[in-house]
């Protein structure tokens, strides 16, 4: 019993270990900053977190890429209100710009984009995303359109951006609970959600 309690003790130090070195791999994976992205057929903004839609259509301003799909919109948000938080005016973006109201997970963003990209020849996007979400959605996105080449611009929140110690544990508590969901995303467990796009698999 005793050798039975220490190999399940030393089991347990070894997950831990590796889960501790996986959390900070993530944490450099998700701290880096890639160079600007190049001129891409497409761009998508994943929402769920501030300034990523107003990253995204100042990039379409730019030039970056003819169209974007902001996918995820909560069913009353319009491109008018959208692009003015951006200091923009819709006018001149309303026919490059699709918002996709269909997804309510990072693997449902995933299927939506799929669509959109296949609708619009779409082989090279740039992903607007929170900068700790990138991973998992780079993960998914990689899954749903294999042929699609990605470049991140990741976005980070003015609420973490602060170097006092209440910002590093809120940080670090979100890195955490998303790593445990890249971790699923890579395992191919977010579809055990159920289907969560009219076209996911």
């Amino acid at each position: 019993m005793r050798r039975f309690a220490r190999l399940i003790v030393g089991l347990v130090l070894a997950c831990l270990l590796v889960w501790c070195g996986g959390l900070l791999w993530f944490i450099r994976l998700a701290d880096r900053l890639p160079a600007p992205p190049p001129a891409a057929d497409g761009i998508v903004a994943l929402t769920g977190g501030a300034d990523r839609v107003e990253t995204a259509l100042r990039l379409l301003a730019e030039g970056r890429a003819p169209l974007l799909l902001v996918s995820g919109v909560g069913g009353s948000a319009e491109l008018g209100v959208l692009a003015r938080r951006a200091g923009l005016d819709p006018g001149p973006l309303a026919a490059e710009v699709t918002l996709g109201r269909v997804a309510t997970t990072t693997r449902g963003n995933a299927a939506e984009t799929a669509d959109w990209a296949r609708a619009h020849s779409v082989r090279s996007l740039i992903v607007v995303t929170g900068y700790y979400h990138m991973p998992r959605a780079l993960t998914e996105l990689s899954r749903a359109m294999p042929g699609v080449a990605l470049h991140p611009v990741p976005v980070v929140p003015a609420a973490l951006q602060g170097d006092g110690t209440e910002g590093q544990i809120a940080r670090l508590r979100l890195l955490v609970a998303e790593y445990t969901k890249f971790i699923a995303a890579e395992l191919g467990l977010s579809g055990l959600a159920g289907r969560v796009y009219p076209h996911a698999a």
